[in-house]
């Protein structure tokens, strides 16, 4: 497999913290080799950017060493068994202070550490101080526990992940749990009547407010699966279904109703067909939200009564106060008719004729305003 160091890195932090268990069972595995392999050193390396970590070891206290001066550097980019016999004479490693110096190495054999994509991320590796060869059931024993070392990290690495996953689901139901009592709450505390309902007129989902309503009108307790049908009355039937099937296909449209009329609980609802859609935006139900205007409607009513005797009003009272100059005019005529005339007569038939202009004006004013102003609900 080719892979780029960034890669490979991000490979080794899977492994950086091992279980206490899967840390013990590695332990013993290395244990084994050094014993198999007659090495005073038996060691699990993992190389990061600058350090050779050792996550078990047999023979030595030492925990990293930098990676620069790390035989398993070598060993990292074999497919298989990596083998020094002799560090002393090696070109390699000849000079590297390991081997110069304390703990003075002379044999390493070492195999990678394969991640199941593909990763090279460390080695199972014997040390001795003295030059040496491996027999070949040595050399298969390492290839073989090699493969065990890098199973049970694989193993910790999947556990430790799992559980993560799981804590978080867990945090991320609690927090679905929480959200939808907070919905519940508000949903349940409004006034207006909520119910979800499917493609064939079942209830998915309702609130309290729909449940009051349904046992108060029609002495029934509202339950998931009934049919939104039940509670429909005859006379409304057709006009339900047809508003039904406008908001199944996208379009959310209001109605108002008017409900059990003629009896003690006769209400007036206005219900609003929303279409619900799934995450493909599939309308797969209705939610029918209504609101009692049963007031507003009383308001409407009350104020159209009163609108109707301002009418009236206004024309008794033009009349009325028209009927005493059309006396006047009807008199300064006769007047004419009979050449009764004195020094005030055209100045009184002046001011009669401007006092019936002026109180047509007032009549049509009066008239227009009722008209364009009329009384109304004041939201």
């Amino acid at each position: 497999m080719r892979y780029t160091e960034h890669q490979r890195l991000n490979a080794v932090k899977r492994f950086t913290h091992l279980d206490a268990g899967i840390k013990k069972d590695i332990d013993q595995l290395v244990s084994l080799i050094a014993e198999i392999c007659e090495t005073p050193v038996a060691l699990v390396t993992l190389l990061d950017k600058d350090t050779q970590w050792f996550k078990s070891a047999v023979g030595t206290e030492l925990e990293s060493t930098p990676r620069s001066v790390a035989f398993c550097n070598n060993t990292i980019r074999q497919n298989e068994l990596y083998i020094v016999p002799n560090a002393l004479i090696d070109a390699d490693f000849s000079g590297n202070p390991l081997v110069t110096g304390d703990p003075n190495v002379r044999f390493y054999a070492g195999a990678p550490l394969f991640t199941t994509d593909g990763f090279a991320v460390g080695s199972l590796c014997v040390v001795d101080v003295k030059p040496r060869e491996l027999t070949a059931h040595q050399k298969k024993s390492i290839g073989i526990l090699a493969k065990q070392v890098a199973n049970l990290m694989e193993f910790n690495w999947s556990l430790n992940t799992l559980e993560e996953q799981h804590k978080k689901e867990q945090e991320h139901s609690q927090a679905r749990k929480e959200s939808d009592l907070k919905l519940k709450a508000i949903f349940d505390s409004s006034n207006d009547t909520h119910i979800l309902v499917d493609r064939n007129f079942e209830v998915l989902a309702f609130n309290r407010s729909a449940s009051v309503f349904i046992r108060s009108l029609y002495n029934h307790k509202l339950a998931h699966g009934d049919s939104i049908l039940d509670y429909t009355e005859p006379a409304l039937l057709e006009q339900f279904k047809k508003y039904f099937s406008i908001a199944l296909t996208g379009r959310s449209i209001r109605r108002e109703w008017l409900l059990m009329p003629g009896t003690p609980l006769e209400c007036w609802k206005v219900t609003a067909f929303v279409p619900v859609r799934d995450h493909n935006g599939e309308v797969i139900g209705i939610s029918l939200n209504s609101t009692d205007i049963t007031h507003r409607k009383r308001q409407e009513d009350y104020i159209n009564i009163q609108n109707e005797a301002l009418q009236r009003i206004a024309m008794m009272q033009s009349h009325e106060l028209r009927r005493p100059v059309a006396s006047l005019l009807g008199i300064m005529d006769l007047m004419k008719m009979e050449n009764i005339y004195f020094n005030y007569f055209d100045m009184m038939e002046l001011t009669v004729n401007e006092l019936d202009e002026k109180i047509r004006g007032i009549v049509k004013d009066s008239e227009d305003t009722l008209k364009g102003h009329r009384l109304s609900i004041v939201a």
